[in-house]
Parts: structure tokens; C-alpha cells; sequence
């Protein structure tokens, strides 16, 4: 799937979600593209999982175990792990904003004012191993004017 119809998958979703949780839209496709490479990922085709959120203790639903590539000690190094399975991708978008609202490490990134610094406070409380990894969500919401869907309340 390419990027613009990635988006348009993702648009009214995203939207919906930022009304409801204050996730901003752009977040939500930036990162689901990131996470998903546009929705090609083997997690995201057999799992609906947009956001590569794992599977901890207290997740009920589906799961499925793959292969992930992880950031430890400065190096990359690919590690089986245990991930959420969705029914659809509405669902993988609702859950990782209530994944996010609800965890106290993320608490930080509902007091920001723009998308581009709720991004910044995700990779700073840990959302991602990799170094770069706000840096990449930012380039992906300006490239693909992302930041229009936020509506000026990012």
C-alpha cells in the first residue's frame, strides 16, 4: 500500500481518536506508518498490529509471538517477542491511544502543545529502543503533512 492511501485508510480514525483521547491524528499515522512500514509488516498483515505494542501481562486479547529488531547496549539485535493481535486496525488505532492515556510513563506527553513535542516526549519515556526514533516521526508527519490533520490542536 502506498503512503497516501495509507493515510486515507487511517485519516477518519486517527481524527476520531485525537478527538476522543487527545492523541494527536498525525502521531497516530506517523507512527502506525513507522511501526507498520505503510501497513506491510508481517505483524501488521497477520495481526492488525499498527503500532508494534507487545503483549505485558495484563493484555487479554490475541497474541502472536515474532521476531523484533531491538536497540540493546548500542547494538541491534533481533529478539522473539510476544505481540498484541487485533481484530482490525480501528481497534490496533483505539487501543494504542488508551495504551498510551493509561500508562503513567506517557503522562508527559499530554501536556504538550504541539505534535512534534508529544513525539519527542514518546521516545523520551521509552515508547521505542531506537535512538532515532522521534526524529523519524517528526520527518514522516512533515513529509506527508500529517500535522494537517491535527487541526491546529496538536
Amino acid at each position: 500500500m502506498n503512503p497516501s492511501e495509507f493515510i486515507m485508510r487511517l485519516s477518519t480514525a486517527a481524527v476520531a481518536s485525537a478527538k476522543a483521547t487527545s492523541v494527536p491524528a498525525s502521531i497516530t499515522i506517523a507512527q502506525a506508518a513507522l511501526e507498520s512500514g505503510w501497513g506491510e509488516s508481517a505483524l501488521t498483515k497477520t495481526g492488525n498490529n499498527l503500532f508494534g505494542i507487545k503483549a505485558d501481562s495484563l493484555w487479554r486479547g490475541q497474541t502472536l509471538t515474532m521476531n523484533t529488531k531491538e536497540f540493546i547496549k548500542g547494538q541491534w539485535v533481533v529478539v522473539p517477542a510476544l505481540w498484541r493481535k487485533y481484530p482490525s486496525w480501528q481497534a490496533s488505532i483505539d487501543d494504542h491511544a488508551a495504551f498510551l492515556k493509561r500508562n503513567p510513563r506517557y503522562k508527559a506527553c499530554f501536556s504538550c502543545n504541539s505534535a512534534p513535542a508529544f513525539a519527542k516526549a514518546l521516545a523520551q519515556a521509552g515508547y521505542a529502543t531506537d535512538p532515532a526514533y522521534a526524529d523519524k516521526v517528526i520527518g514522516l508527519m512533515k513529509q506527508h503533512k500529517l500535522l494537517d490533520l491535527d487541526g491546529g490542536a496538536a
